[in-house]
């Protein structure tokens, strides 16, 4: 939960309890507190439950154990700051993120719209810019980015200034579905 950390439940959710081991807060005395991180979204794999990933308010993290133990694989990234993560439907080690300046500008860093895609669980990252604008002032916030089930998986990203983008081939090209909408705070995708 936002400036709450993760939590986690064994019983159903008769009783949560923190599990934020290793996930830093910069702003804070104690920079790693039991509780209080600011998580913007956590996504895994159903073939591969034990291995989480999140992106916080300053941390791109995993966890191969259930969220016991949290790694910072924010490197190779131009921010650590951002919104949304998503795991390929078929692919346990790949993840995509879309890094944002953090503080009051909430947008990509140079303005340059790039999906950052992962195919080792963060060991690495590259970006994908084809067919994404170079001009770019609006941020992709949490639920605003998705994949669709499909054998050939659509990545699907919607923003602020009301603009959708979509790939089908695993994030290495980009074409604009949908412009001038209101501000774009979650896209869904399904397969019929």
């Amino acid at each position: 939960m936002s400036t709450g950390g993760v939590y986690r439940t064994y019983d159903r959710g008769e009783t949560w309890d923190p599990a934020n081991a290793g996930i830093q807060v910069v702003f804070a005395p104690d920079a790693f507190p039991e509780f209080g991180q600011c998580v913007h979204k956590i996504a895994a794999h159903p073939g591969a439950p034990n291995r989480i990933f999140a992106q916080n308010h300053g941390g791109v993290y995993r966890s191969d154990n259930g969220g016991d133990q949290w790694t910072s694989i924010a490197d190779g990234l131009p921010s650590d700051f951002g919104f949304p993560i998503v795991v390929h439907p078929h692919k346990p080690d790949t993840v995509f993120a879309f890094p944002l300046v953090d503080g009051g500008e909430r947008f990509p860093p140079g303005g340059k719209a790039r999906v950052w895609r992962t195919d080792n669980a963060g060991e690495s990252w590259m970006p994908s810019e084809s067919g994404l604008p170079d001009h770019f002032y609006a941020a992709v916030l949490r639920d605003a980015m998705t994949a669709d089930n499909a054998d050939d998986m659509g990545l699907y990203v919607g923003a602020r200034d009301g603009s959708v983008f979509l790939s089908t081939d695993d994030g290495a090209n980009w074409r604009q579905i949908a412009a001038h909408l209101p501000d774009v705070l979650s896209v869904r995708a399904a397969v019929g």
